[in-house]
């Protein structure tokens, strides 16, 4: 399925104050030169804070994670949970269309949603409330069919059950989750045929179900006014009332982000002071070396290093913490790949005449990395 852009953007984007520390704290989950791995998790809170993943958001996070902007967009336009045009304001309602579901009823399903919300998917109802999608199995299969809507499973539907949750929802009601014919999870329709002695104590809902009414907010987004979850090891604004948080580091310690200069790239060496390495005006005996030898150098790449001075190994093997922090900085469009390529302890290697398993293969067989 082909998946773009809505044509119809925001002119920007930017993390609530409260999401942005929480996506600051996820950044410290990863090694320094792989913030881009908190991609994904950044993406989903962008796209739980608008309700759909924007353009700018997805161009936001890319930034803050010093990826170029094709890399974040192929996460984005890879997996299916991510929403590429906006959603309902209340609610943008996923049915399952697998095997299961679609014996049991989903097209009946399908039918209400066309009838309530819109003819087609991925089309806002006429008061913007609501959207609806078709998507693969959600794993339910015992409790078909079912539709995932915000955070819950809503199980056992019939096109009469389902028509009250649209209702409900549009009325400003929280529907409970879970079995719509009063099954406590995914036992027998007609009743349990076993391990019957401890069923008449039990719950009214199971775990999940509960927990979805305690909070009361099943269809909620998070819009940044939560209180953040911090990563354990760092003490954050409300230390004082989270346990898990409390036990971490003596000291509140917030994400460093704030601390930074405003170019630095989160996560990576340039979290340290920026300082421009020692630069050649040409080549050492007219003869530079050839850096696309090292992996995350393609022509394009080894061209800007020597329009920044550097065409020898030796020169990319000295870089300090802080010089490697200004290379990252000023690598126009591929922010953070010095250290995410690990350039200074590749260049080390070849500056002594040994080799890297990248730069044997590139020689024996011609390739070099191709700039993105």
């Amino acid at each position: 399925m082909l998946r773009r852009l809505h044509a119809e953007q925001p002119e920007s984007f930017a993390f609530t104050p409260a999401n942005l520390v929480w996506a600051d704290a996820q950044i410290t989950k990863y090694p320094a030169g792989r913030q881009a791995s908190a991609i994904i998790p950044l993406l989903w809170r962008a796209q739980e804070q608008e309700g759909w993943l924007t353009k700018p958001a997805i161009e936001y996070v890319a930034d803050k994670l010093g990826m170029a902007y094709i890399r974040a967009l192929e996460v984005a336009t890879f997996y299916f949970m991510f929403q590429l045009q906006p959603v309902g304001s209340v609610a943008h309602i996923q049915i399952c269309g697998t095997t299961s579901c679609m014996i049991c009823g989903a097209e009946n399903l399908y039918a209400v949603c066309r009838e309530k919300i819109a003819p087609t998917p991925h089309t806002l109802s006429a008061d913007g409330k609501f959207s609806w999608e078709e998507v693969e199995c959600l794993g339910a299969c015992a409790n078909a069919p079912m539709a995932q809507i915000g955070k819950d499973y809503y199980e056992d539907l019939t096109a009469e059950s389902f028509a009250k949750i649209l209702d409900d929802l549009a009325a400003g009601k929280v529907p409970t989750p879970g079995s719509q014919t009063g099954r406590y999870a995914a036992e027998p329709a007609s009743g349990l045929t076993s391990l019957t002695d401890g069923a008449a104590g039990k719950p009214a809902h199971n775990a999940t179900v509960s927990r979805a009414l305690e909070l009361n907010d099943t269809v909620k987004r998070i819009d940044g006014s939560e209180v953040p979850v911090l990563t354990p090891w760092l003490a954050g604004p409300k230390a004082a009332t989270k346990p898990a948080v409390k036990a971490a580091a003596p000291v509140a310690v917030a994400p460093a982000a704030p601390a930074k200069p405003a170019a630095a790239v989160p996560g990576t060496a340039s979290t340290a002071v920026a300082a421009k390495p020692a630069a050649l005006a040409v080549a050492r005996g007219g003869k530079a070396d050839d850096l696309k030898l090292i992996k995350g150098v393609g022509p394009k790449m080894e061209a800007l290093l020597n329009r920044l001075g550097f065409f020898h190994y030796d020169q990319i093997a000295g870089w300090s913490a802080a010089e490697l922090a200004w290379v990252d900085d000023n690598l126009e469009g591929f922010k953070g790949r010095a250290s995410r390529d690990g350039w200074v302890e590749q260049a080390k290697l070849l500056a002594t005449g040994a080799e890297t398993e990248f730069a044997a293969r590139a020689r024996k067989e011609g390739i070099y990395d191709k700039d993105k």
